[in-house]
């Protein structure tokens, strides 16, 4: 985590997985967001198998951070997760912390038409490299 002192937080929400090796694409999202936006504050949580999001928000929150956006890395905005789960986890959370602003930013990530464009041109460009096998 970092805390550039900006009092804005993004904190990155996967689902998570016993497998260390399934979070270093959230990880690596966080270090562009670092690149990209020096002057937030960039966590990571999970729902399952990793820092839990209430207390990602409590380390922020001591930190100094004042607003927190979360936003989640999902694939798909129709499951459990995402139509309950997240936005109920990220109220109780908002009432425990009446001094902090906390948002869900938005639907799954993957549901932006800009990443949907990019995945649909990563598989593209599979599907070239297998054709010219």
């Amino acid at each position: 985590m970092s805390a550039p002192g900006s009092g804005q937080a993004v904190a990155l929400l996967a689902h998570g997985s016993p497998d260390p090796e399934w979070l270093r694409p959230v990880e690596q999202i966080a270090g562009r967001l670092r690149v990209l936006a020096p002057e937030l504050s960039i966590a990571i949580a999970t729902l399952e198998h990793g820092p839990a999001l209430a207390d990602v928000i409590a380390r922020l929150e001591e930190e100094g951070v004042r607003r927190v956006v979360v936003v989640p890395v999902f694939l798909s905005g129709g499951g459990r997760h995402m139509r309950r789960d997240v936005p109920e986890l990220v109220a109780r959370i908002q009432r425990e912390h009446d001094g902090l602003e906390i948002a869900l930013g938005g639907d799954a990530l993957a549901t932006d038409p800009l990443v949907l464009d990019a995945l649909a041109a990563a598989a593209l460009r599979r599907v070239e490299l297998f054709s010219r096998a």
